[in-house]
């Protein structure tokens, strides 16, 4: 993923509402979200180049999500894929801290990442561009394509309207996904400074991206409710228009 803004332990009906959009090059080829008919208790979707996925859930209420770091000129051809870290996070459902410990041994082996792992209890972030595994705090989080809560513009502002839409009582997944699509690029000022050309850091600015060539292909709503209740909802597009919403629901365990 690129972008994604969620709550942890911050709602008193539930114990994790996120919301996140996946960016990618419109040619690469994906699958939408469902249940992987080898592995029948993850759902996901599935990125069908490399492999893996970029956002996924169990049944048992396990959760896990990457964004690659953005670093010009330091990508590897020949790098693991990212979206395999997520991918067999799910299909085992290891302790999220004992998995994280592993992928450190082998973090060099990757291009730049962020990753999130869940359970029903716990939270935890690493990145192998920063130092040690962080247990997450409870509270309002955002992440792109740098560290958990550099306050990019894009990562500030997903982070106001989710908070607008705490003090409006409204986490449904229409909210979120009207959230997530917000195509207003930042100002020039404000935006930051990752090597690449002014020209490229507005467009990748906005919570949506809407390219030529490359854009959001994916919006998705994860909310855990603390009676165990796991709601998954998926909206693709093709070209910055709406093609699909899937929605999924049952309850962890």
């Amino acid at each position: 993923m690129c972008l994604l803004v969620f709550g942890y332990d911050a709602h008193s009906e539930y114990s994790l509402v996120f919301a996140g959009n996946r960016d990618e090059f419109y040619d690469r080829p994906t699958a939408p979200a469902g249940l992987w008919p080898e592995a029948p208790h993850v759902l996901g979707g599935r990125d069908r180049k490399a492999g893996g996925t970029w956002v996924g859930v169990t049944r048992a209420g396990y959760w896990g999500v990457v964004t690659n770091v953005r670093e010009p000129g330091r990508y590897r051809e020949d790098a693991r894929s990212r979206g395999r870290l997520v991918d067999t996070y799910l299909r085992e459902e290891p302790s999220p801290r004992t998995y994280l410990e592993q992928v450190a041994v082998e973090a060099d082996t990757y291009n730049g990442f962020n990753l999130l792992l869940g359970t029903p209890t716990d939270l935890y972030y690493y990145s192998n561009r920063t130092t040690g595994i962080q247990t997450v705090a409870p509270g309002i989080h955002g992440l792109s394509n740098e560290q958990l809560d550099t306050p990019w513009p894009k990562v500030t502002r997903a982070k106001q309207r989710y908070q607008a839409c705490l003090q409006q009582r409204d986490l449904s997944a229409e909210a979120l996904l009207r959230l997530l699509n917000d195509r207003r690029p930042a100002p020039n000022a404000a935006l930051p400074d990752t090597g690449l050309s002014r020209e490229r850091e507005r467009m990748l600015s906005s919570l949506f991206i809407d390219g030529e060539r490359y854009g959001t292909r994916a919006s998705t709503v994860l909310r855990i409710a603390r009676d165990g209740t796991v709601a998954f909802t998926e909206r693709t597009f093709e070209d910055g228009a709406p093609l699909e919403t899937r929605r999924f629901s049952f309850d962890a365990g």
